[in-house]
């Protein structure tokens, strides 16, 4: 019996570690040289926790924000990015929003 709750209680923290993944929004540094200022831009995402523990795309809604931004101006990347995050709560289910702005670049010479 010991054995066994040391097994379920390793398989439970797995579990634990596994459910911490997320990604993260692209950065990287550009030189003035590189790009061409396209205009502003800003969209957002939201992703949900039901019941607070099950993400419905929640992990990746920052950087679902950002794609959905640079898009829109058909750029390449995203420079001066402003982050703002809201929530609500609807009883089974706390929301989280998302709204990434900044200005959308057009790299020179992509490769």
């Amino acid at each position: 019996m010991n054995y066994l709750s040391k097994v379920v209680a390793v398989v439970l923290f797995g579990l634990v570690l596994a459910g911490c993944t997320g990604t993260a929004m692209k950065t990287q540094h550009y030189d003035s040289s590189q790009y061409t200022v396209l205009g502003h831009s800003e969209a957002t995402a939201t992703g949900m926790l039901l019941l607070g523990c099950i993400p419905i795309k929640q992990n990746n809604r920052f950087v679902r924000a950002q794609d959905a931004a640079i898009k829109a101006k058909g750029g390449d990347a995203m420079i001066n990015t402003q982050v703002q995050e809201n929530w609500f709560w609807a009883y089974v289910l706390t929301g989280y929003t998302t709204k990434v702005s900044g200005d959308v670049i057009k790299l020179n010479n992509v490769q």
